[in-house]
């Protein structure tokens, strides 16, 4: 067994899962672990390092990924042949070709980009793995019968009567029959699109605001217009000349640590914009699903509207985990009747058994303490991020010491950014660049960091490189 020296500072170390990757690669380059040995079980590794086994599995996975590990049923993970492993080794890796295929569907499912700067999501091993494997346990007791069945078209009962419950704490009291469970909340977004707006509509959304919307709207045919947006929210001058201009149907926002600036609404800029939409009979869709890593006291778009024009989105792909999608849409009945309608005409019922898992870890998971701790990761990483962000001398939108993102630019000319983001896969770092956050993919100096996945000091080394040469 390879000694293997873990940094336990989340302010400073990398990831854990990047910790264990790096530690096994340097091994098996230096044949301290040779072809065909075997590695310890992922319950034997998570115990004597203190770890969580998700951790183990994340970090064996990749290894998988990148060619050095093989796992076979029944014997386990070992190393791979020797010729695959220095194939797959730092020196011949190959990084994947930058494209808007990899960036919306690949980047899910490729391991082998080590520091993930530019993901849009915590970090695996801070999820919460007690609540989950409770939930698991408790659902390996449900009767088959009960999971017999498609599930009701509205989602899981429990569980939406739970989502109520909680945005009547933020101030929006709504019944059981204004909340539609489904397939994470960027399905909310599409059922929405499909259900609400028809191709050759005009939408305002936000500039730079969330990518997978903007390809969303992209596929519906619509007509995009961006609305600046700032610190306090969007300019609503901007936004008042496009709705007398453009007469649009709809209005995206993402009110509380945006994506991709964390910034968050203030309450001048949300009452005016209601005040915009009202006038306009302009719908609002609010895309709400970091609400519970920001701080208290973020306007609530449809507590202060009432539901009449305003659609909230929310989810737990951001505190539970990405990989149960479960999201929800929360309007005034007779809408949410026709999204029901949608919901069931392109993909039938959402997954109750992925329904009934989030409702455990909801009610029994611990689930106000994860998020507490979740958060409190999240403000010491931006801590440190930030303190590299100015070491460098670089510009931040905001501030928001919390949620998962800052938004930076680099000192270069905007029409270099892709090559920037090119070359950094080449040294195995995933940057985001803002023309993935624009509705006309508008060059941009400004790029998204994850603050968990971006406190690696060969991401630092690689930004200053790239300062010094000004991009070229």
């Amino acid at each position: 067994m390879i000694e293997l020296e873990l940094e336990r500072d989340r302010r400073t170390a990398p990831t854990l899962v990047e910790q264990l990757v790096q530690g096994f690669a340097r091994a098996i380059e230096a044949q301290s672990l040779r072809a065909g040995a075997l590695l310890p079980s992922v319950r034997q590794l998570a115990s004597s390092q203190d770890l969580s086994t998700f951790t183990v599995t994340e970090a064996y996975n990749r290894l998988v990924s990148m060619g050095l590990v093989v796992a076979r049923r029944g014997s386990g993970y070992r190393v791979a042949a020797r010729a695959q492993a220095a194939r797959a080794s730092a020196t011949d890796w190959q990084p994947p070709s930058l494209t808007a295929t990899w960036l919306l569907s690949d980047v899910f499912a490729d391991h082998s980009v080590p520091i993930k700067a530019g993901g849009g999501w915590l970090p695996n091993e801070w999820i919460n793995e007690s609540g989950l494997q409770h939930a698991l346990r408790a659902m390996s007791r449900v009767p088959g019968p009960r999971m017999g069945d498609y599930g009701h078209p509205y989602g899981f009962a429990p569980l939406r009567e739970r989502i109520a419950g909680q945005l009547d704490r933020y101030g929006l009291p709504v019944e059981v029959s204004n909340v539609l469970l489904t397939q994470g909340a960027t399905q909310g977004l599409d059922l929405i699109v499909r259900t609400l707006l028809r191709a050759g509509d005009v939408v305002l959304v936000e500039d730079p605001g969330y990518c997978n919307l903007l390809q969303i709207l992209k596929l519906a045919g619509l007509v995009v217009y961006g609305v600046p947006r700032t610190p306090a929210g969007v300019d609503t001058d901007v936004l008042e000349t496009l709705v007398a201009t453009h007469r649009p149907k709809a209005m995206f926002v993402n009110t509380t640590l945006q994506n991709p600036t964390g910034a968050t609404f203030g309450m001048a800029a949300a009452f005016r914009l209601l005040q915009i939409a009202e006038r306009a009979r302009m719908w609002v869709i609010e895309d709400d699903v970091s609400r519970e890593l920001a701080p208290p006291g973020a306007p609530l778009f449809a507590a202060l509207e009432g539901l009449q024009r305003v659609l909230y989105v929310g989810g737990f792909s951001k505190t539970v985990t990405p990989g149960l999608r479960c999201g929800y849409v929360v309007a005034e009945r007779d809408v949410l009747r026709e999204l029901a309608r949608t919901k069931m005409a392109v993909g039938l019922t959402s997954s109750e058994t992925i329904e009934r898992i989030v409702d455990k870890v909801l009610l029994e998971g611990r689930y106000a303490r994860h998020v507490e701790d979740v958060n409190e990761r999240l403000k010491a990483a931006h801590a440190v991020v930030e303190e590299r962000l100015d070491a460098l001398g670089l510009e931040l939108f905001h501030r928001p010491r919390a949620g998962l993102f800052l938004w930076a630019r680099l000192p270069i000319e905007p029409e270099r950014a892709g090559e920037v983001a090119t070359a950094a896969l080449a040294h195995g770092i995933w940057l985001a660049p803002g023309s993935y956050f624009r509705p006309d993919d508008a060059a941009s100096a400004w790029f998204r960091f994850n603050a968990p996945y971006s406190t690696d000091d060969a991401l630092w080394r690689f930004i200053e490189r790239v300062g010094e040469a000004g991009g070229r």
